[in-house]
């Protein structure tokens, strides 16, 4: 029980990585402030160093991870592309905007997989507790610019 949640876990961490990165991957160039732009690729980097942390832990179970779910990854693609096209004339507006929503939803989600998983070794519970951090720390970042 404890293998098999501590996979879960992380799986659903990676996907949660993944997410992150490309969402901010699909706004950074958008961005015209310098604080904002600094803000999300702080993140971002950090994100790539927990997903190599994650990684690391993964193989030793011999496990390779998990995609986001291709059509949440569509649907979070779909929504930025026309919120920004919507929102030309305040670009940073709707970035912190659309993050702020990501963020929310990657703690909500991240919280109820910590709490699904109650038998998860302490090391994938705490690459949660480090992600779940850093994603209410970059919807607090966000608010300058909301």
């Amino acid at each position: 029980m404890i293998e098999q949640d501590t996979i879960k876990l992380l799986r659903e961490c990676d996907a949660g990585i993944a997410m992150g990165i490309s969402a901010i991957t699909d706004v950074y160039d958008k961005a015209s402030d310098e604080k904002l732009k600094k803000a999300l690729l702080e993140c971002k980097i950090q994100h790539e160093e927990l997903k190599a942390e994650l990684e690391a832990v993964l193989e030793r179970f011999g496990d390779d991870g998990k995609e986001p779910n291709p059509i949440a990854k569509g649907m979070s693609f779909i929504k930025t592309n026309l919120k920004m096209a919507m929102d030309m004339d305040e670009p940073d507006d709707t970035i912190a905007d659309l993050i702020t929503d990501g963020c929310n939803m990657g703690v909500k989600s991240l919280s109820k997989y910590l709490n699904e998983y109650k038998a998860a070794d302490e090391a994938a519970k705490d690459i949660a507790k480090k992600l779940i951090k850093m994603e209410e720390k970059l919807g607090i970042d966000m608010r300058d610019f909301l």
